[in-house]
């Protein structure tokens, strides 16, 4: 059964750093578009960041640019979401998707992580 678990939330002051962790039992994972979105109380899911390697790539929402950033470890099966600089409108809970590059059907998601500023 395939699944993706985030770890990594929790209760942070404005200005500091989470690093959120999605590990995933699917293979190849390498070939799996990785990507972060997040849901704020109240607001629609947005995208965070995206990781791809087919072609290498990354994308961030202009709301985390230069204060986020997206990595990956294929032989672990884990992505990595290193937020600094946290405001308190980045309070939300934060998921991770897996999509099969080439074929939309294989999508996963994981149950979510809290990640709340505030001071």
């Amino acid at each position: 059964q395939v699944q993706l678990v985030e770890s990594g939330g929790g209760l942070v002051q404005p200005g500091g750093s989470l690093r959120l962790s999605c590990t995933a039992s699917i293979f190849p994972f390498h070939l799996y578009r990785v990507s972060w979105y997040r849901r704020a109380p109240g607001k629609e899911r947005e995208l965070v960041a995206v990781i791809s390697n087919v072609p290498a790539s990354t994308h961030y929402a202009d709301a985390v640019k230069g204060r986020f950033t997206i990595s990956r470890e294929n032989a672990k099966n884990t992505v990595y979401l290193q937020m600094n600089s946290l405001k308190s409108e980045d309070t939300a809970v934060y998921y991770c998707n897996a999509r099969y590059i080439g074929n939309d059907a294989l999508d996963y998601w994981g149950q979510g992580t809290q990640v709340t500023v505030s001071s």
